[in-house]
């Protein structure tokens, strides 16, 4: 519970990518990880590293992308003093660091082409030069590389060189997203409500209702592992009932006061009489003529109009009526609408 690079997860597919990336620690090649955002790509670097005989020696980790390309190759292979401008001393590069370790090198494709040509020399010799010296030094580094672009097709654009592909992929772990992987929405889910839950010093941890389950299992997921870490704890930190968390909130920006968000401007009073509006729902004609029944009565009415005209698309329907997904998803559920339209 107190470490964050855990890897959790029980499904065929996320296992049988973990057993690859397990088989291939042990050898001292190069491996190529590929996977979505918030797949979980540095935390299979970590486990390629502490699974290979290079476990006691530096895991260095560096994104690619984090840097302006001017920048890049210094990192990685250093620099001597006055090589360039700012250059005051001479600094080691990432090759260095990791020597006799492993090199992580994450988003990978965006390296620039030059930055590709000195790495391809370093992979292929072990060989590095620092920028300002004509010196090469030997370094002994095991690279585990990461992206989450399809590198065969930047290779086809001429954006990726071919042989440093070929060089880099003597293994393949390709992390399924987590809509692929049956089951550990709410494997993980627990995980992170009981570690917020604990962080927060509550005494128990109560699990999730089924409205919050059904919100969490239904939901694609695009931001994977990380957006759903960050949806979970959110609803455990807002959650101020006792007994199970019922309410989760998908989308934190979504708000009718949003910046560039349509507001509805209220109408200066109309002569107009109620005939005139456009096709309008009644629910005050038949039935118990009580205050709470008619607007019952009339809010399903609305819910399933706005329903059919969307198509029973209940992103679109939400959007429409300004309510974020759950809460439609809610109101719908208590209509008994949930199945309408399938």
């Amino acid at each position: 519970m107190e470490r964050t690079t855990q890897v959790i997860g029980q499904s065929h597919t996320f296992m049988g990518a973990l057993e690859r990336a397990s088989r291939a620690a042990a050898l001292d090649r190069p491996v190529l990880v590929i996977g979505e955002r918030g797949t979980g790509k540095e935390l299979v670097a970590e486990r390629l590293h502490r699974l290979s005989p290079r476990w006691d020696q530096p895991l260095i980790i560096m994104n690619c992308a984090a840097l302006p390309e001017t920048l890049i190759e210094a990192e990685l292979f250093g620099h001597e003093a006055g090589a360039f401008t700012g250059a005051t001393k001479a600094r080691a590069g990432r090759f260095e660091e990791a020597d006799g370790g492993t090199l992580f090198l994450d988003e990978l494709g965006t390296l620039s082409m030059a930055a590709q040509d000195r790495l391809l020399r370093a992979v292929e010799y072990g060989e590095i030069t620092r920028i300002g010296s004509s010196r090469p030094m030997r370094v002994d580094v095991r690279i585990v590389a990461a992206t989450n672009e399809h590198l065969p097709d930047k290779v086809a654009a001429h954006e990726f060189r071919a042989d440093l592909l070929d060089r880099l992929s003597f293994e393949v772990v390709t992390l399924p997203p987590l809509r692929a992987r049956a089951g550990d929405v709410v494997v993980l889910a627990d995980h992170f409500g009981r570690r917020m839950a604990s962080e927060l010093g509550r005494e128990r941890w109560e699990g999730f209702g089924p409205a919050a389950l059904d919100a969490l299992t239904t939901y694609d997921w695009p931001g994977n592992v990380r957006e759903l870490r960050n949806v979970v704890e959110r609803a455990v930190y807002r959650w101020e009932k006792a007994g199970e968390i019922d309410e989760i909130e998908i989308d934190p920006f979504q708000s009718p006061h949003r910046p560039g968000a349509r507001t509805a401007r209220v109408a200066a009073p109309s002569a107009a009489p109620v005939a005139d509006i456009e096709d309008p729902v009644v629910a005050c004609e038949e039935g118990p003529s009580d205050f709470k029944s008619r607007v019952s009565r009339f809010e399903r009415e609305l819910l399933a109009k706005a329903m059919a005209e969307h198509r029973f698309n209940q992103r679109a329907t939400a959007e429409a009526l300004g309510l974020t997904y759950d809460q439609l998803r809610h109101a719908l559920r208590r209509h008994e609408l949930l199945g309408a339209g399938a």
